[in-house]
């Protein structure tokens, strides 16, 4: 059995993006509509990165204490891919899916029927609705030929990028950070990269007291 996972070290991301507008281009994703956020924080306490935000919006905050000893810090949040995914508990229609080869947690659009409870349940709002009529930046079609599809009134997010994954490749995001601060592999094997990553370093799973049992780690 496979645990597919991610770690974040929080002390190589500088906030710079690249990780949201791989996820973006990669997916052709919609306006408005992204699978990663990277907050910007003025401060360290990661108990909680967007308590100061609405609901899908981004904070960028102010740099807080003072010279010489300025804080700034950024915390990127994707789908967790959780090994008890409150998402799949709620949803009515079984389109919320844990796959047990992989642990990916995934959304069978078809079966979707853009009810929310999995937006509601879900304690990261990670998830994005699709309207009546998702709209591109650009008037043709980007991306990776093999992403999924956008379906007007469904709900989507994070994949790990499952179509890469298929293809022996690694998630967009972990691939073209700049700063090397993303590790991916599966968490059940010791040698892969995620497994060494996390080994013998200061850890932290997002809101791990939602009892969610998340599998993306936060380096210290």
């Amino acid at each position: 059995m496979t645990q597919y996972g991610m770690a974040i070290d929080l002390k190589r991301c500088f906030g710079c993006q690249s990780c949201s507008a791989a996820c973006k281009m990669i997916n052709n994703m919609p306006k408005d509509a992204s699978f990663n956020v990277v907050y910007t924080k003025d401060d360290t306490d990661y108990s909680h990165p967007g308590k100061a935000v609405a609901k899908g919006d981004m904070f960028y905050g102010n740099a807080g204490g003072e010279f010489p000893n300025a804080i700034l810090s950024y915390f990127p949040v994707n789908c967790q891919h959780c090994s008890t995914p409150s998402c799949v508990a709620v949803c009515p229609t079984g389109a919320s899916q844990k796959d047990p080869e992989t642990g990916i947690v995934t959304i069978d659009y078809d079966v979707c029927i853009g009810c929310q409870s999995c937006m509601s349940a879900c304690p990261y709002n990670v998830r994005v609705a699709m309207g009546e009529n998702p709209e591109s930046w650009l008037d043709i079609v980007t991306g990776e030929y093999d992403a999924p599809p956008h379906k007007a009134n469904t709900v989507e997010k994070c994949t790990f990028c499952k179509n890469l994954i298929d293809r022996g490749e690694a998630p967009a995001c972990m691939d073209l950070c700049p700063g090397h601060a993303r590790y991916w592999g599966d968490l059940d094997d010791p040698e892969s990269n995620v497994s060494k990553a996390i080994a013998g370093r200061e850890t932290l799973k997002y809101l791990e007291d939602a009892g969610t049992k998340p599998n993306v780690f936060y380096l210290l």
